[in-house]
């Protein structure tokens, strides 16, 4: 029973401050557009790339299969 003396106020305060971090979450706006983020997955906004637009490799890397000689 001593222990409930130390329970029951540290779920209050618990319980207390998860009720003041939903507030504040609605407050801010959080909830306010919930079906415009699930959606936006579902677009397709990548916009295929113009044909003089293809990016190149870096000069000073060159590609896999032209790495020179190694060392052994």
């Amino acid at each position: 029973m001593d222990a409930l003396v130390y329970l029951i106020p540290a779920a209050l305060i618990l319980g207390l401050l998860g009720l003041g971090g939903f507030l504040w979450a609605l407050k801010s706006g959080q909830f306010d557009d919930l079906e415009g983020e699930a959606s936006r997955i579902l677009d397709d906004d990548d916009l295929p790339r113009p044909s003089g637009d293809t990016p190149r490799p870096p000069a000073d890397n060159p590609p896999a299969g032209d790495r020179g000689p190694t060392a052994s």
